[in-house]
């Protein structure tokens, strides 16, 4: 837990410098930008992947919305849905500080590790992710009905 505290300290500090974006915010606009297809994720999904519960996510977005880095809009498919989409500025500010986060991630947690490190420890933490993942989060489950009979 040391670990991830001071990697997630560091990792803060340097979004906030470069980008005036908090962790949580910078993990929605890289996924949006690096892993949604065509940019867009509904909000479910983009909650479960960054692990945040529903109504934190909302306010985050709502923050990224007023600085014209992400949009939300009704589903097509699903009026109960929203879909959030990074804008071109939002692109841009993940471009932006990148480089830098990735230099981060690399000078604190990659760079003491040799040899065969690297490899172990992405297989460990495979395992364990997915083990974790086969009992989600509260942000990842399905919401209960909203039209109970009774």
């Amino acid at each position: 837990m040391e670990v991830g505290s001071l990697l997630q300290y560091a990792v803060d500090e340097h979004l906030r410098a470069d980008g005036d974006l908090s962790w949580v915010q910078f993990q929605i606009l890289a996924r949006l930008a690096l892993n949604a297809p065509e940019g867009r994720l509904r909000m479910t999904d983009l909650a479960d992947g960054v692990v945040y519960s529903r109504s934190g996510l909302t306010y985050q977005a709502g923050l990224l919305d007023k600085r014209g880095l992400i949009t939300r809009a009704p589903s097509p498919d699903d009026e109960r849905s929203v879909i959030v989409t990074v804008t071109d500025a939002g692109r841009a500010l993940v471009a932006k500080v990148l480089p830098g986060h990735v230099e981060q991630l690399q000078r604190l947690l990659f760079a003491p590790m040799g040899g065969d490190d690297l490899g172990v420890l992405g297989e460990v933490l495979g395992r364990v992710r997915d083990h974790m993942r086969a009992n989600p989060p509260r942000s990842a489950r399905p919401r209960a009905g909203r039209n109970r009979a009774g």
